[in-house]
């Protein structure tokens, strides 16, 4: 692959054709794997043997923690090749993976809170890793909010960068806080390439298809989100071109 070919797709008409035939798959196969890993997850699944039935809210809570920590990621992946190389495709990209991100962040959040009280006794703890995901979660707030705040789009894009860059140390700490501080009550990781027997097949199997569905639904809301932001630009392109020429 030549380097041109590289950014070829930062064109917004490429990118355009290429998301538009591309979106129905992946939308279609995220459906799939959502709907039919839910459903073996919670119906066709057995009860544990120690935290009964509440042991199935992991078939929500971990893809969805898992998609609210590396949209943040994406977005910061995105954000630097906005500020290094100014693809404006890449800028509207992360602008789009962020609401979908909150929303990942909030069901995160409602479901461990769900799994918790039973497990814990309490609905919530300052616990590092769940305190380093709240505040994601209001960095998720503050990025989307100033997106909104500022009228000029570039400037815009610039500011909501670094703000990305700031908020990935939390995206960080969300993702290996248990690592940083074992005091914390929240469990070590679910799944994990250490030696050991964590969690049986019977819960591992759905929960991997699940983590495919809540990944591809991540991938179809953001073309569908980056479509849309691209033809809001261009209206507002086309409108700025109007006033002008009047």
């Amino acid at each position: 692959m030549s380097n041109g070919s590289l950014w070829e797709y930062a064109n917004p008409v490429k990118f355009m054709r290429l998301s538009g035939q591309v979106l129905p798959w992946v939308a279609g196969l995220a459906a799939a794997c959502v709907v039919g890993g839910l459903f073996w997850g919670f119906f066709l699944t057995p009860d544990d043997f120690r935290q009964g039935s509440t042991v199935k809210i992991i078939f929500l809570h971990v893809p969805a923690a898992l998609v609210a920590i590396n949209a943040w990621v994406m977005m910061l992946v995105a954000s630097l090749v906005w500020l290094i190389r100014r693809h404006h495709v890449a800028a509207l990209a992360a602008k789009a993976a962020a609401p979908v991100g909150a929303v990942m962040t909030v069901i995160g959040l409602f479901t461990g809170a769900v799994w918790g009280q039973p497990m814990w006794g309490t609905w919530w703890v300052w616990d590092p890793r769940l305190t380093a995901f709240l505040i994601l979660f209001l960095f998720y707030l503050g990025y989307i909010a100033l997106w909104s705040a500022i009228e000029d789009a570039e400037t815009a894009a610039d500011l909501t960068a670094v703000l990305c860059l700031v908020g990935t140390v939390f995206a960080v700490l969300s993702r290996y806080a248990a690592f940083f501080w074992s005091q914390g009550l929240h469990q070590g990781a679910s799944l994990s390439l250490q030696p050991g027997t964590r969690m049986d097949w019977a819960y591992k199997a759905p929960l991997y298809v699940c983590m495919a569905g809540f990944t591809l639904l991540f991938l179809a809301l953001l073309l569908a989100g980056t479509r849309t932001e691209i033809r809001a630009r261009r209206s507002r392109a086309l409108m700025i071109r109007e006033r002008m020429a009047a």
